[in-house]
């Protein structure tokens, strides 16, 4: 799929409108370069189009100020129809090096679990206007070697996403979990959960009670955002190095970007923190970014040790679910990951998308690299003992880099 270069000797704000695609139903694309060229209109998008709360102005803000590559550039590029003017999404991109070429990402820095435009209103999509959409895009972008977009969930609040419905999108290794809350917030669990993750569910809560007490805990002022929000970074830390596994809250950057989201989360609402605390005892803590009837479970951490034979990830997680619904909320989404616990709530599955290809020679080498890679992936995944080993291979590798 070539790539236009457009040279418009324009700044940013003053970029022209580039009309791409068929006759009927055309396009024009605009690129911005910086969040602030774009920043009303994308607070309109999210306040009365679709997107998801990956897709948050002030999510978007925290990740161009505190995580992009120095070398990194914005690519955000606006679609209006061609005919009417009218706004129809926002596509938030990046540009940055990689191995000697330029790839072309999604804003995300590894903290979006999803990657959706903003959409203007829930006017459904075709693959035809979906491949319309993406010639205007394309159209505007600067130079690059290869697309690599991945996270693309194939619906937007019900809207199918365009990005899921081009030709060179394909099924990705990677799935999401989510779970339609409804009716009375009391007996929500036990109506939606299976019975085997209910029963358990009781059973664990009944023991964290004996244990001094149970008290789920919103961090409501900023001294709780900061004391919270540091008992899931000491917990997740502690809990990581005991499994050998890689945590992006290793990285101070990416501590600081989640840490400033839940403080702005206390003003917009955007970002909600809760511990469970069995007594004294903090033994959870959940990270939720919040948009509309939606709470997107981001960050979980545990203390195992703390109460013995119980699943306190699994508590609050139960516990969350009668808070969001009491709350009006109707979709907890348990993000990305194959995670046994999710089936056995009853979370509903829904495999992921991904654009990856090549646009020069350079591109396709490293995309085709990329794909090799990743059904290398997907066949240990598929073979239990591959997979077995290979966990306890990374593992003792990890330990052994952390004892340096």
């Amino acid at each position: 799929m070539p790539m236009a270069v457009m040279t418009t000797g324009l700044a940013d704000d003053e970029a022209a409108l580039h009309p791409a695609g068929a006759a009927s139903g055309a396009y024009a694309a605009r690129l911005h370069t910086s969040l602030e060229a774009v920043k009303p209109l994308w607070l309109r998008l999210e306040t009365t189009g679709m997107c998801t709360g990956h897709q948050h102005f002030a999510w978007a803000e925290g990740i161009v100020e505190r995580l992009m590559p120095s070398k990194a550039e914005l690519a955000i590029v606006e679609l209006r129809d061609a005919a009417s003017g009218e706004p129809v999404m926002l596509v938030p991109l990046m540009r940055r090096r990689a191995f000697g070429h330029w790839v072309i990402e999604w804003l995300s820095c590894g903290v979006c679990d999803y990657a959706a435009p903003l959409l203007a209103d829930a006017t459904p999509w075709t693959r035809q206007s979906a491949a319309a959409a993406w010639a205007a895009v394309l159209s505007v972008l600067p130079p690059a070697d290869r697309i690599h977009i991945t996270g693309i969930p194939k619906a937007i609040g019900g809207v199918a996403n365009p990005l899921a419905l081009l030709s060179p999108a394909r099924d990705s290794i990677h799935s999401h979990y989510g779970i339609a809350m409804d009716g009375d917030a009391e007996t929500v669990v036990k109506r939606i959960c299976r019975p085997s993750f209910v029963k358990a569910l009781n059973k664990d809560l009944r023991r964290l009670d004996r244990n001094g007490g149970l008290a789920l805990v919103e961090a409501d002022t900023p001294a709780l955002v900061d004391s919270i929000f540091g008992k899931l970074v000491e917990m997740r830390l502690s809990r990581f190095r005991e499994l050998g596994r890689f945590d992006l809250l290793a990285q101070p950057p990416v501590v600081d970007f989640y840490r400033s989201a839940a403080q702005r989360g206390l003003a917009d609402g955007s970002v909600r923190l809760f511990g469970l605390r069995a007594g004294d005892v903090m033994v959870a803590v959940q990270y939720l970014a919040v948009h509309q009837g939606t709470l997107h479970a981001l960050l979980v951490a545990i203390d195992q040790s703390a109460v013995p034979n119980v699943s306190p990830g699994l508590c609050i997680m139960g516990e969350l679910i009668r808070w969001g619904r009491g709350q009006g909320f109707d979709y907890f989404d348990l993000s990305v990951g194959n995670q046994s616990y999710k089936e056995h709530m009853g979370a509903v599955k829904s495999v992921l998308s991904e654009l990856c290809y090549g646009i020069t020679l350079k591109g396709v080498a490293a995309s085709g690299a990329i794909k090799y890679r990743g059904r290398g992936v997907a066949f240990v995944r598929d073979n239990p003992r591959l997979f077995k080993l290979a966990q306890e291979f990374m593992q003792r590798w990890r330990r052994l880099r952390a004892g340096r």
